[in-house]
């Protein structure tokens, strides 16, 4: 698709921002509309054509063979209300920050069923995004993980690091009601095609080893639609109650941020924290929600209490951890105390079982393509984990790194062994990159 029709569906998402905007409470009918032709090549540009196949194990290539005669189809079939939303591919990943065998399920749609949630999405979107608020950073547009660690950061050192509640919602994706989603969508969206094709989605099955299954809830991670989806219900559920109703009622200040299902509460008195902890677990049952109750916790964050004199004797506040950084109490450079993160333990033994999986299966390859392949996955790490006050981390990461190269190449064979003078050597014909602050902050 060329510029011009890009530039043509921006506009009409522009439009239809506005007029949400300017009717915050207006349900709209008419949506389905703004989806012709022009609309789906968009949303086809837009779709990853390296991802998985689904059951019919067609890929991108496959699909794009006959483009055109393919999406005019599927715009006929999606507006008539003949589209089959075939069940997603129910495989399974490592679940990150949890037990090393604890594993997520994630379901992979049909290719040409990702090309048609992502038109949907881009209806959705633009509309959502005028009634999401500010503590909210998941799957949204210009919003990223280090704006939410800097948001949270900001609102803590404001109020003295303050009471924190962990929040965990026990299997979210897997367990979001449908009734509940059908109603909280509907409040913002009547259009019957819309609805339609969400609905079919919602129940369109698994296919798990030859097996299929119709669950009565949840939405697979994997599909496009999942992530505004899921932000819809949690918007309701959570971002709004929260805001509208839980803090007005509180004594002292509060603040909240959240990214996905992930999110940290904040509350600068005790009081107000546990009284919030409390009523939780019925807000979310309201909602067909359950919170994990070992991984809900009530963290006190508050400032160190340092005595005069007494430096030793500090008396140091729990951690907690977000979005792989623990954060932590620490001294600036003229002895202010201030909030510092450093990379998460298990994401730290995680970034390097991948580094030794790779110079394992790599081991017998060319140096430079060792290195190559390492460099891509040090500057991964250090991409993410790059933040002020985590250098230490990130030297610790790359040295184990090295030892970890070093200890494959040394088992290439019984002759083989890399002593730390030949690696120092190997390091200069093939240099690593340097651990590097990315994201810059506040360290004074």
């Amino acid at each position: 698709m060329g510029t011009s029709g890009s530039s043509t569906v921006s506009t009409r998402q522009q439009q239809i921002a506005k007029l949400a905007q300017q009717a915050r409470g207006m349900s709209f009918t008419s949506l389905n509309h703004h989806v012709d032709i022009d609309w789906l090549k968009e949303a086809y540009r837009k779709t990853r054509k390296d991802g998985a196949t689904g059951v019919d194990g067609q890929t991108a290539d496959d699909y794009a063979a006959a483009l055109d005669s393919n999406l005019q189809g599927l715009l006929e079939r999606a507006k008539s209300g003949t589209y089959f939303a075939p069940p997603v591919k129910r495989t399974y990943i490592p679940k990150s920050g949890g037990p090393k065998d604890e594993l997520r399920p994630i379901g992979i749609p049909t290719f040409e069923d990702k090309v048609l949630q992502r038109a949907v999405s881009m209806l959705l979107e633009p509309l959502y995004e005028q009634d999401f608020l500010n503590c909210s950073f998941g799957f949204r547009p210009g919003r990223s993980q280090h704006q939410a660690l800097s948001y949270l950061w900001k609102e803590q050192m404001s109020m003295g690091g303050g009471w924190v509640i962990n929040l965990d919602i026990r299997k979210f994706f897997d367990t979001l009601s449908h009734a509940h989603l059908r109603e909280l969508i509907e409040r913002r969206v009547r259009d019957g095609v819309v609805k339609r094709l969400i609905g079919k989605w919602l129940n369109a099955g698994v296919l798990e080893g030859g097996t299929l299954s119709y669950p009565e809830a949840g939405s697979p991670q994997g599909g496009v639609i999942s992530p505004v989806l899921s932000n819809v219900y949690l918007h309701y559920v959570l971002d709004e109650w929260f805001e509208q109703e839980v803090k007005p009622r509180l004594a002292g200040r509060a603040a909240m941020v959240r990214f996905a299902d992930d999110a940290r509460l904040v509350f600068a008195l005790e009081s107000d924290a546990r009284k919030v902890l409390e009523v939780l677990p019925k807000r979310f049952a309201a909602y067909g929600l359950t919170m994990h109750p070992e991984k809900t916790t009530l963290v006190d964050f508050t400032r160190p209490r340092q005595p005069p004199g007494e430096l030793a004797n500090v008396e140091r506040p729990d951690t907690f951890d977000f979005l792989g950084f623990t954060h932590y109490w620490g001294k600036t450079r003229k002895g202010g105390w201030i909030i510092k993160r450093r990379t998460a333990r298990d994401r730290l033994d995680k970034g390097l079982k991948k580094i030794s999986e790779f110079c394992r299966r790599n081991r017998h390859k060319p140096m430079k393509m060792q290195c190559d392949g390492l460099k891509r996955k040090l500057d991964g790490h250090f991409n993410y984990f790059g933040i002020t006050c985590n250098y230490q981390s990130l030297k610790e990461f790359k040295l184990k790194a090295v030892r970890i190269w070093r200890s494959w190449l040394s088992r290439r064979s019984q002759r083989s062994h890399v002593t730390w003078e030949r690696m120092g050597e190997l390091l200069l014909l093939f240099p690593l990159p340097k651990p590097r602050i990315r994201h810059q902050g506040a360290t004074t």
